[in-house]
Protein backbone atom coordinates (compact mmCIF):
# COMPACT_ATOMS: atom_id res chain seq x y z
CA UNK A 1 0.00 0.00 0.00
CA UNK A 2 1.47 3.39 -0.99
CA UNK A 3 1.36 6.42 0.91
CA UNK A 4 -1.01 8.00 -1.35
CA UNK A 5 -3.62 5.45 -0.19
CA UNK A 6 -2.10 4.93 3.89
CA UNK A 7 -1.94 9.18 4.50
CA UNK A 8 -5.70 10.20 3.77
CA UNK A 9 -6.67 8.26 7.27
CA UNK A 10 -8.65 9.39 10.15
CA UNK A 11 -6.60 10.20 13.07
CA UNK A 12 -8.30 10.87 16.85
CA UNK A 13 -7.10 10.34 20.48
CA UNK A 14 -8.98 12.10 23.40
CA UNK A 15 -8.39 15.55 22.18
CA UNK A 16 -8.25 15.53 18.77
CA UNK A 17 -9.75 14.91 15.79
CA UNK A 18 -8.06 15.10 12.40
CA UNK A 19 -10.20 13.20 9.25
CA UNK A 20 -9.44 14.47 5.32
CA UNK A 21 -11.26 17.04 4.15
CA UNK A 22 -14.46 16.61 2.66
CA UNK A 23 -17.44 19.35 1.18
CA UNK A 24 -19.54 18.54 4.05
CA UNK A 25 -16.60 20.66 6.01
CA UNK A 26 -16.94 23.85 3.85
CA UNK A 27 -19.53 25.30 6.84
CA UNK A 28 -17.78 24.63 9.59
CA UNK A 29 -14.34 25.41 8.52
CA UNK A 30 -15.56 28.62 7.05
CA UNK A 31 -17.22 29.55 10.41
CA UNK A 32 -14.01 29.93 11.96
CA UNK A 33 -11.77 30.82 9.48
CA UNK A 34 -12.54 34.64 8.88
CA UNK A 35 -10.21 35.75 11.09
CA UNK A 36 -7.73 38.07 9.44
CA UNK A 37 -4.70 37.37 12.61
CA UNK A 38 -4.73 33.64 11.17
CA UNK A 39 -3.80 34.56 7.67
CA UNK A 40 -0.92 37.27 8.04
CA UNK A 41 1.98 34.87 7.98
CA UNK A 42 0.05 32.30 5.30
CA UNK A 43 1.16 32.16 1.21
CA UNK A 44 -2.88 32.82 0.63
CA UNK A 45 -4.78 35.26 2.38
CA UNK A 46 -8.57 34.63 3.39
CA UNK A 47 -9.96 38.22 3.78
CA UNK A 48 -13.74 37.46 1.86
CA UNK A 49 -16.42 34.72 1.59
CA UNK A 50 -14.95 34.18 -2.22
CA UNK A 51 -11.25 34.14 -0.71
CA UNK A 52 -12.40 31.06 1.32
CA UNK A 53 -14.34 29.82 -1.07
CA UNK A 54 -11.15 29.83 -3.07
CA UNK A 55 -8.88 28.51 -0.58
CA UNK A 56 -11.46 25.68 0.41
CA UNK A 57 -11.97 24.45 -3.19
CA UNK A 58 -7.96 24.31 -3.30
CA UNK A 59 -8.12 22.27 -0.24
CA UNK A 60 -10.40 19.68 -2.28
CA UNK A 61 -8.32 19.99 -5.18
CA UNK A 62 -5.11 19.27 -3.66
CA UNK A 63 -6.56 16.38 -2.40
CA UNK A 64 -8.05 14.68 -5.13
CA UNK A 65 -4.63 15.54 -7.15
CA UNK A 66 -2.66 13.79 -4.19
CA UNK A 67 -0.88 17.14 -4.00
CA UNK A 68 -1.92 17.47 -0.36
CA UNK A 69 -3.66 14.97 2.36
CA UNK A 70 -5.62 18.39 3.85
CA UNK A 71 -7.02 17.38 7.27
CA UNK A 72 -9.52 18.98 9.13
CA UNK A 73 -8.77 18.97 13.40
CA UNK A 74 -12.11 18.82 15.46
CA UNK A 75 -11.40 19.78 18.80
CA UNK A 76 -13.37 16.88 21.17
CA UNK A 77 -13.85 18.34 24.38
CA UNK A 78 -15.81 20.73 22.40
CA UNK A 79 -16.92 19.13 18.85
CA UNK A 80 -15.81 22.04 16.76
CA UNK A 81 -13.68 22.07 13.78
CA UNK A 82 -10.72 24.32 15.29
CA UNK A 83 -9.09 24.47 11.93
CA UNK A 84 -6.66 22.78 9.21
CA UNK A 85 -3.10 20.92 8.85
CA UNK A 86 -1.66 18.85 5.46
CA UNK A 87 0.60 16.66 4.71
CA UNK A 88 2.30 18.11 1.52
CA UNK A 89 5.49 17.07 -0.97
CA UNK A 90 5.60 13.47 0.00
CA UNK A 91 7.96 12.01 -1.66
CA UNK A 92 7.68 8.38 -1.10
CA UNK A 93 10.70 6.91 -2.47
CA UNK A 94 12.88 9.28 -0.16
CA UNK A 95 10.81 8.35 2.81
CA UNK A 96 10.50 12.14 3.37
CA UNK A 97 7.07 14.30 3.78
CA UNK A 98 6.24 18.12 5.13
CA UNK A 99 3.57 19.04 7.36
CA UNK A 100 2.24 22.33 7.15
CA UNK A 101 -0.28 24.55 5.89
CA UNK A 102 -1.21 24.80 9.23
CA UNK A 103 -3.71 26.99 11.00
CA UNK A 104 -6.18 27.35 14.10
CA UNK A 105 -9.17 29.28 14.80
CA UNK A 106 -8.70 31.92 18.08
CA UNK A 107 -10.38 29.99 20.43
CA UNK A 108 -8.16 26.74 19.86
CA UNK A 109 -4.81 28.30 20.39
CA UNK A 110 -2.63 27.80 23.25
CA UNK A 111 -5.15 25.12 24.13
CA UNK A 112 -2.96 21.96 23.61
CA UNK A 113 -4.61 21.10 19.95
CA UNK A 114 -1.93 21.86 17.88
CA UNK A 115 0.37 19.74 19.97
CA UNK A 116 -2.44 17.09 19.91
CA UNK A 117 -2.90 17.33 16.15
CA UNK A 118 1.14 17.59 15.34
CA UNK A 119 1.61 14.20 17.62
CA UNK A 120 -1.30 12.41 15.78
CA UNK A 121 0.23 13.21 12.49
CA UNK A 122 3.84 12.70 13.88
CA UNK A 123 2.90 9.49 14.74
CA UNK A 124 0.85 8.67 11.33
CA UNK A 125 4.17 9.94 9.27
CA UNK A 126 6.41 7.61 11.62
CA UNK A 127 4.88 4.78 12.60
CA UNK A 128 2.28 4.09 9.74
CA UNK A 129 4.32 5.33 6.95
CA UNK A 130 7.12 4.93 7.72
CA UNK A 131 8.69 8.35 7.09
CA UNK A 132 12.43 8.73 8.03
CA UNK A 133 11.78 12.90 8.03
CA UNK A 134 9.20 14.91 8.24
CA UNK A 135 9.54 18.76 7.56
CA UNK A 136 8.18 22.13 8.20
CA UNK A 137 8.39 25.67 7.16
CA UNK A 138 7.43 28.67 7.97
CA UNK A 139 7.86 32.53 7.45
CA UNK A 140 11.12 33.57 9.19
CA UNK A 141 8.91 36.67 10.62
CA UNK A 142 6.40 33.97 12.08
CA UNK A 143 7.69 33.60 16.06
CA UNK A 144 4.68 32.17 16.84
CA UNK A 145 4.84 29.37 14.68
CA UNK A 146 9.03 29.05 14.99
CA UNK A 147 8.19 29.00 18.51
CA UNK A 148 5.16 25.85 18.35
CA UNK A 149 7.68 24.23 15.80
CA UNK A 150 10.28 24.38 18.70
CA UNK A 151 8.24 23.41 21.45
CA UNK A 152 6.79 19.94 19.66
CA UNK A 153 11.07 19.21 19.45
CA UNK A 154 11.51 20.09 15.75
CA UNK A 155 15.06 21.19 14.98
CA UNK A 156 16.26 24.04 13.27
CA UNK A 157 17.87 23.45 10.03
CA UNK A 158 18.20 26.82 7.92
CA UNK A 159 16.53 29.74 6.15
CA UNK A 160 15.20 29.14 2.13
CA UNK A 161 16.15 33.27 1.46
CA UNK A 162 13.71 34.86 -0.83
CA UNK A 163 11.78 31.49 -0.89
CA UNK A 164 8.27 32.84 -2.87
CA UNK A 165 6.00 35.96 -2.89
CA UNK A 166 3.25 36.97 0.20
CA UNK A 167 -0.20 38.04 -0.60
CA UNK A 168 1.60 41.74 -0.09
CA UNK A 169 3.96 41.34 -2.63
CA UNK A 170 6.85 40.49 0.34
CA UNK A 171 9.62 38.07 -0.68
CA UNK A 172 9.12 35.66 2.19
CA UNK A 173 12.50 34.02 3.51
CA UNK A 174 11.08 30.00 4.70
CA UNK A 175 12.91 28.83 7.09
CA UNK A 176 13.43 24.63 7.91
CA UNK A 177 12.56 22.47 10.41
CA UNK A 178 12.49 19.00 10.57
CA UNK A 179 12.46 15.92 13.23
CA UNK A 180 13.98 12.64 11.87
CA UNK A 181 13.56 8.81 12.62
CA UNK A 182 15.98 8.40 15.35
CA UNK A 183 14.31 11.50 16.87
CA UNK A 184 11.33 10.56 16.81
CA UNK A 185 11.00 7.97 20.00
CA UNK A 186 12.71 11.14 22.27
CA UNK A 187 10.03 13.95 20.61
CA UNK A 188 7.13 11.70 21.05
CA UNK A 189 7.91 11.12 24.56
CA UNK A 190 8.25 14.96 24.93
CA UNK A 191 4.92 15.73 23.41
CA UNK A 192 3.10 12.83 25.49
CA UNK A 193 4.74 14.00 28.63
CA UNK A 194 3.78 17.83 28.62
CA UNK A 195 1.44 19.09 31.03
CA UNK A 196 -2.32 19.38 30.16
CA UNK A 197 -3.11 23.19 29.25
CA UNK A 198 -5.37 24.76 32.30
Amino acid sequence: MTWATKAPAVLENDHVRLAPVTEADREGLHAVAMDPDIWRYFVSAVATDEDFKLFFDTCLADQAAGRRVVFIVTDKPSGRIAGSMSYGNMAEPDARLEIGWSWLGRDFRGQGVNRWAKYLLLAHAFDDLGAERVEFKTDILNEQARQGLRNIGATEEGTLRSYNYMPTGRRRDAIYYSILRPEWPRVSAHLLSLPPKP
